[in-house]
């Protein structure tokens, strides 16, 4: 028996990257996956890697009639909704003084407003399961700034924030809602990133994988009495600046 054996599960942004990972893991513990992506040759290549028990629906999350028809499509073909994995996002980086309105206001559409849109739209569907969980992927921009980040810091503060909102609202029904907040992790979306800047004290970036044994976690009956809650994925990055210490003997 698989750790989420027949649960039906949405992840957006699930045509490369991390999303791509939960997918994947998800279908390998048992689950029915939706992904959804605006990425239509890797999504659907993505679903006939996985046969059966996942299948590919394109989806704008900025757009709330694409969330109902989504949710909807998504009941139709699996009979329910036990789980969402709001993992879109976007990054760009810019000065204070050169970000564009625009650019700031597509990071936090798709960034902040999409989270928003997908658990609006999700929770009747979970709570009409019986209850389920829901996972709002943030960022460790969501607990510290960085210069050149500010959209994409502020849309992860966001999530990070809306996630315990949620959380209180949901809870009565049987609905947890949690939310993962990544490092530097090696995906397409931090190419044009140099890790060695990143002072990460275990000395690499995640793999995508790695941040999927936490959404697993947290849409499995294992983590039946988290919500509220923020798991941090980063090697150490987010806990201080790491050095070259002397060997132990030499310490006292």
């Amino acid at each position: 028996m698989g750790r989420v054996n027949n649960k039906v599960i949405l992840v957006t942004g699930g045509a490369r990257g991390m999303g791509a990972a939960h997918a994947r893991l998800l279908v390998a513990e048992g689950a029915k996956v939706v992904i959804t992506d605006i990425l239509d040759t890797e999504g659907g290549a993505l679903a006939a890697q996985l046969g059966g028990s996942a299948v590919y629906v394109r989806q704008d999350v900025t757009r709330s009639e694409e969330w109902a028809e989504t949710v909807a499509s998504t009941e139709r073909r699996f009979g329910a909704l036990h789980g969402l994995v709001n993992n879109a996002g976007i990054v760009n980086m810019a000065s204070l003084e050169q970000l564009a309105l625009d650019q700031w206001n597509k990071t936090l559409a798709v960034n902040l407003t999409g989270v928003f849109l997908g658990m609006q739209a999700a929770l009747p569907a979970i709570r009409r399961a019986g209850g389920g969980s829901i996972v709002n992927i943030s960022s460790v921009e969501g607990l510290r700034g960085s210069a050149g980040l500010h959209a994409y810091v502020a849309s992860k503060f966001g999530v990070r924030g809306i996630t315990k909102s949620a959380a209180l609202e949901a809870a009565a029904s049987g609905v947890r809602v949690n939310s993962i907040h990544p490092g530097f992790i090696a995906t397409p979306m931090s190419e044009s990133f140099e890790s060695s800047l990143f002072p990460i004290p275990l000395g690499r970036p995640a793999e995508p994988q790695e941040v999927s044994q936490a959404v697993l976690f947290l849409l499995s009956d294992e983590s039946s009495y988290l919500t509220g809650s923020e798991i941090v994925i980063d090697g150490g990055l987010t806990v201080g600046v790491p050095r070259k210490c002397p060997a132990p003997e030499n310490i006292f």
